[in-house]
């Protein structure tokens, strides 16, 4: 692990592999960690480059929340992919990091050679529902910094979005709540009120400007992202979307074995071609 000065912050990434480069992004609450269980996978094809986003992990957590806007996020992973020397990258990004992932190719398409983005959203389109999901976040971020971060996990291990994780065995759930754990206070509040599904521009009228080959991952048993994924396929000109049974929201982490397999096979799919 390494902290990258960039952009008067520092970012906290790890490179690994050899090969085309692959940028690693994870969700929120996650952070370079989350691809621990696939990096020998993913590195012995790729040059893996996982970072902590801003807020997240080692990487430092201003206090300003709009520091933490999605174009800024994109200015850090574009000055990172610099100092490391990497023109291009393939980019592969869970739920939050899909996000972010997508913000990258719409703002730096030459910079990015294929997507990976594994159950994300293009944003909330109702400009209602977007300002809904602003008050639910700053509530939310609010009572992190007033009850911390371990009561702020519970509450959100309870999410019914992450259920189907009840099945997953004991030491990998209990790791995931370490991973959860390690998070600044403010790091995930000014990260919910910054760089929020609410707060970030709505990319639904978009889609048809990602030229890049775009794989969409869903687990099928999270049916909002499931649709979400085979939605935004239908209005990208070259993106396919692939439903992964016995799987929820983290797809990585309930079929890891399936997951590296799919991954793998698309991104060298491109660079053969």
């Amino acid at each position: 692990m390494t902290r990258y000065a960039l952009n008067r912050i520092h970012l906290n990434a790890e490179v690994r592999g050899a090969g085309p480069p692959l940028l690693l992004l994870h969700g929120f609450t996650g952070s370079a960690r989350t691809w621990d269980d696939h990096l020998p996978a993913l590195g012995s094809r790729f040059t893996a480059i996982a970072l902590d986003v801003i807020g997240h992990g080692l990487s430092d957590s201003p206090p300003d929340p709009e520091r933490y806007r999605m174009e800024r996020a994109v200015e850090d992973v574009l000055a990172l992919l610099d100092l490391l020397g990497h023109e291009r990258a393939a980019a592969l990004g869970y739920s939050m990091g899909g996000r972010l992932a997508l913000h990258l190719a719409l703002a730096a398409p030459e910079r990015v050679t294929s997507l990976v983005l594994e159950s994300a959203s293009p944003g909330i389109a109702s400009a209602d529902e977007r300002e809904a999901r602003i008050r639910s976040d700053a509530e939310l971020a609010d009572s992190i910094e007033r009850d911390g971060v371990e009561a702020f996990v519970d509450r959100w291990e309870r999410n019914p979005l992450f259920a189907s994780q009840d099945a997953l065995p004991r030491e990998l759930r209990e790791e995931l709540r370490r991973q959860r754990l390690r998070n600044d206070v403010s790091g995930l509040a000014n990260s919910l009120r910054g760089m929020g599904a609410g707060a970030q521009r709505p990319l639904h009228d978009e889609l048809s400007h990602v030229q890049c080959p775009t794989l969409l991952l869903a687990g099928e048993l999270d049916p909002k992202y499931r649709a979400l994924a085979e939605e935004m396929a239908r209005g990208m000109s070259n993106a396919r979307a692939v439903i992964v049974p016995d799987a929820g929201h983290a797809v990585h982490l309930e079929r890891s074995g399936e997951f590296d397999r799919i991954v793998a096979e698309f991104l060298k799919s491109q660079i053969a071609e």
